[in-house]
């Protein structure tokens, strides 16, 4: 009987058929509302870092081909014929000036200064015998004591006489140079290459190739070829004043693409282009104490002709080119909105562009976070120098 006045709840005094209809729309209400995704948060700025450009002078950097000569060179060559009997110096060494290289059989050259001194000799004991007669027909001549024609013969004798000491005299001293030259000098200091003959061959004065060849290595030459297009540009460039002359500074990459450690200087320019390749010659002098530049290298010569004021330097990374090949770049906008900006960039100089056109000091170029970025978006600026936070993983979708 206590049954009676237990309350019921709602759901208990409805009938069975509504029941059912009823528990089966809030399991649909329940299931709907699980559904339902859960509104999403918006996103946070990107952070991005920027750089603040400044007008700097670029110099205007070529970088040319280049071959090492040296900078004096002397071929050792002979200036009288016989056979060589000795080489005197070691291959590769380097050798001074007057230094003996060579020795030539002077056995020949010997005996003809010997018997060019005998002449010598033999013409002056015959010059003091004429002059001796002629002082002797002086009084007698005055006195009538022989003729005057004798007198005057015997002068004569004894002027000729004299004549031919002195051509005896030239005589001897030829032979003596000639004996002289049989031993080869060195015509300058340097080092010495390999020698073209060897011991037992003939050597002629007049002979075509040279015994062997002496080069001065410290300073070298290093001959340069640039397009006489590109100088045409540079010169029109410093009439029009966008850029400044200056004497350049060269510095080379070898051939294996090391740098080598000291620089050269810009000797002189050539006045004529060359009508086979189109291009001018010029000419750098290197210091080159360690033998390290060799005669016949080839080398890159990189040399700044001029130089160029009130450009900006852009970092490589913050510079981007469209399918057109425009560069362009992402700045700082109003409000720290990105904006994109073209610009002209026509070089490169290290790590950065050298922008011409469409930047100045002040402006403000986004070198960091570009990936995140879009023209027009609203940005988090702090400079390039603050480290930048990694994104975090984004959370997955709830089901």
């Amino acid at each position: 009987m206590l049954s009676a006045f237990i309350p019921r709840s709602p759901i208990a005094l409805v009938p069975a058929k509504g029941r059912a209809c009823l528990l089966a729309t809030a399991g649909l209400t329940l299931a709907l509302a699980a559904c339902t995704p859960e509104p999403q948060k918006e996103k946070p700025a990107p952070q991005v870092g920027f750089a603040v450009m400044t007008e700097a002078t670029a110099p205007i950097e070529v970088e040319l081909p280049g071959r090492t000569t040296p900078f004096q060179q002397g071929q050792v060559r002979p200036q009288v014929s016989g056979v060589i009997q000795r080489q005197l110096f070691t291959e590769g060494a380097l050798v001074h000036k007057g230094q003996p290289l060579y020795q030539i059989d002077a056995s020949l050259y010997r005996a003809s200064a010997d018997q060019a001194a005998a002449n010598l000799a033999s013409a002056q004991a015959s010059a003091d015998a004429a002059k001796t007669k002629a002082d002797r027909y002086r009084p007698l001549a005055a006195e009538q004591a022989v003729a005057q024609q004798d007198y005057t013969d015997a002068q004569a004798a004894a002027r000729q006489t004299v004549a031919n000491v002195a051509q005896t005299r030239a005589s001897l001293a030829t032979a003596r140079i000639n004996l002289h030259y049989t031993t080869v000098p060195a015509p300058l200091t340097g080092r010495i290459g390999r020698s073209l003959v060897t011991p037992g061959a003939l050597a002629t004065a007049n002979q075509a190739d040279p015994l062997a060849v002496i080069s001065v290595l410290d300073p070298i030459y290093v001959d340069i070829q640039q397009s006489s297009a590109d100088l045409l540009t540079l010169r029109r460039q410093l009439a029009a004043g966008g850029a400044v002359s200056h004497a350049p500074a060269v510095t080379l990459k070898l051939d294996d693409g090391s740098e080598y450690p000291l620089p050269g200087t810009l000797e002189f320019s050539e006045v004529t282009v060359d009508a086979g390749t189109g291009t001018v010659a010029l000419r750098a002098r290197f210091p080159n104490p360690d033998g390290l530049l060799l005669p016949g290298l080839f080398v890159r010569a990189r040399l700044a002709q001029a130089s160029q004021a009130k450009v900006v330097m852009v970092p490589q990374v913050a510079l981007s080119r469209d399918p057109r090949g425009n560069a362009t770049v992402i700045v700082l906008g109003k409000d720290n909105k990105a904006e994109l900006r073209p610009v002209t960039a026509d070089r490169t100089l290290g790590d950065n562009w050298v922008v011409t056109q469409g930047l100045k000091a002040g402006d403000k170029v986004i070198t960091q976070g570009l990936g995140k970025v879009k023209p027009g978006q609203p940005v988090r600026p702090v400079p390039d120098t603050t480290p930048q936070k990694p994104m975090k993983p984004m959370k997955p979708a709830a089901k």
